[in-house]
Order: C-alpha cells, then structure tokens, then sequence
C-alpha cells in the first residue's frame, strides 16, 4: 500500500498509543504490551517500504519510548515472560485460529484413514507400530495388563526421553513447514493415522476402554500440541506462498515468527504431557474416575486457553470483530 494509505489505516492507534504514553498507569501492562507489539510490526513495515521516511522516524520513536516503559526495570523484564503468556501467545493463536482448525481436520482425517486400514489390513498395524511393539503389547494383554509398556522403564528416564521427541516433533512440524506447508502437513498426517491405527489396534483385542483411560491421561495434551504445531508450520509455510500485498520476504519473516511464538508456547505443554506420561499414565490401578478427570481437565484447560482465552485477548485490544 502507499505510505499515505499506510498513515490513514494506522494514524487513530497510533495516537491511542501516544496518549497511553503520556499517562501509562491508565492502561493495564497487558494492553501496553499488546499496543508495543503492533508499534514495533508497524516499524518494521516501514522500515521495509518507506525506508528513511518520516513515518518509519515516528514510530522508531514511539516504539523507543514505549520500550522504555517496558522494560525499564529487572522486575518488569521477569514481568514480561508472564506478558508473553497472558497476552502474546493468546493473541497469536487468535489470529492463527484458521490454521489451527485446517490442522485439527487434517489430523482427524488421518485418524479416520489410520482406523480404517487398521480394519480392513491385518498387517497394516504392524507396519506402523512396528512388530516388536505389537507383539509386546499382546503379550500384556494376554497377562490382563494391557497397559504394561508404559511401566517399562524408568520414571524420569522416561520423563526426559518423551520430553525431547515430542520437542523434536514441534521443531520438525515447523522446520518442515518452513520448507512447504505440505512439510506441516505430513507430520500431522502420519502421527494421525498413527493415533488411529494405535487405538483400534486396543479395540480389536476388547481392551478399547482401559487403553482410552490410560493413554488419554497424556495423550489429550500432547495431541493437541501436535496439531498446534502443525498450524504453525501451515503459518510459516503459507505465508512464504500466500505473502499477499505484502513482499515475499517481509511476509515469510512475519509468519516465521508467529509460528515460532506458536511453537514455544505448545512446549510445556509437551514437557507436561511427557511428565503425565511418564509418571501419571502407569498408574493403570488408579480408580477410573480420577483418570477419567485428568482427561477432562485436559481438555478444560485446552478449550480455555486455545479457544475462550484467545477471543476475550482479541476483544480486550480491538473490540469484537
């Protein structure tokens, strides 16, 4: 667009955050961050279309400025990681919510495609699971402990080793993305026909309900961070693609760092799905109901922060849209 246009669609925040600057105790941290890091996108589109203008000086200025406020302090620094999780990361998922939704269709179509060759190829099971892991697991089975994988190691051991390849399955949905949204799209697609080969494989030796119960203690966070991750590599991999009105270049470095936000904030999530799994999930004695509220406190905390929490973000900084 014209600097001109570029002036008139933006001057209105930009005065909002002149005034909020003024009086900064007016304004909660979360809107005075919010309002730092649409400045600062703004910079750096002037910085790559109006080079040297006046435009790209004032909001170098307002963005010097409200850095200041920010970060004037050792306290307000530590203050600003929990910013980056109230207000940041939620905000990122608002506007990432469409490729999350083509991620999440994309891996239920995979778990479909995964329980419908499990029923239909005897030997499709074992070509994604591997022989070892099927024979092991009827073995269990046979001995009423269908669940016994899971205690096969040790506790932390098994803590650390999950932790690092559910991390590498994030860097790896992302890495790929950034080559080609396709990339994304192939982690998802496999781990889902994983997921759904895996569970109908249970199913088929009648133990469908204990291993729901059991898996679904750790696997309803880690899931959802699979697929997290996928948006995140459509979103780098789209905006390479799809840059718009925007330059190639400009629009692959703003997608790559919205994904990588996405992808930082779905780590812990990680590390706690791995901490369930490697601690919480072989306790196959514990009584259903406290499982079963494990599960559903799960996907409480899902649907808050990656679904209500996000709009009410959005609302708070631009109203309702």
């Amino acid at each position: 667009m014209t600097e001109l246009l570029f002036i008139k669609v933006n001057i209105e925040r930009w005065k909002k955050f002149e005034a909020v600057l003024v009086r900064p105790s007016q304004i909660s941290p979360d809107e005075l961050a919010g309002l730092y890091s649409q400045v600062t996108d703004d910079l750096a589109y002037a910085r790559t279309f109006y080079k040297n203008s006046q435009t790209e000086k004032y909001l170098n200025d307002l963005a010097i400025k409200s850095h200041g406020l920010l970060y004037k302090n050792k306290k307000e620094n530590w203050q600003r990681i929990f910013t980056f999780w109230q207000y940041e990361l939620p905000l990122v998922i608002y506007q990432s919510r469409k490729n999350i939704f083509y991620a999440l269709a994309i891996f239920v179509l995979a778990v479909a495609i995964g329980v419908i060759s499990a029923s239909t190829d005897d030997t499709f099971v074992r070509i994604i699971l591997g022989d070892r892991y099927v024979n092991t697991t009827i073995a269990n089975i046979e001995r009423g402990d269908p669940m016994a994988i899971y205690k096969s190691q040790p506790k932390s051991s098994m803590f650390v080793g999950i932790s690092l390849n559910n991390v590498k399955v994030a860097l790896m949905a992302f890495a790929l993305g950034a080559l080609t949204a396709a990339g994304a799209g192939y982690v998802l697609f496999f781990n889902g026909i994983m997921l759904g080969s895996f569970q109908y494989f249970f199913y088929s030796y009648g133990v469908f309900y204990e291993s729901v119960l059991s898996i679904w203690i750790h696997g309803t966070l880690e899931i959802w961070a699979i697929i997290v991750s996928g948006a995140a590599g459509f979103m780098v991999g789209s905006s390479f693609m799809f840059p718009g009105s925007f330059s190639r270049v400009y629009s692959f470095r703003k997608g790559a760092l919205l994904g990588l936000k996405l992808v930082i904030g779905v780590v812990p999530v990680f590390i706690f799905a791995a901490l369930l799994e490697g601690y919480v999930t072989r306790l196959t004695d514990m009584p259903d109901w406290s499982r079963f509220g494990i599960i559903l406190a799960s996907l409480a905390y899902i649907i808050w922060y990656f679904y209500i929490y996000p709009i009410k973000i959005n609302q708070l900084l631009h109203g309702k849209q």
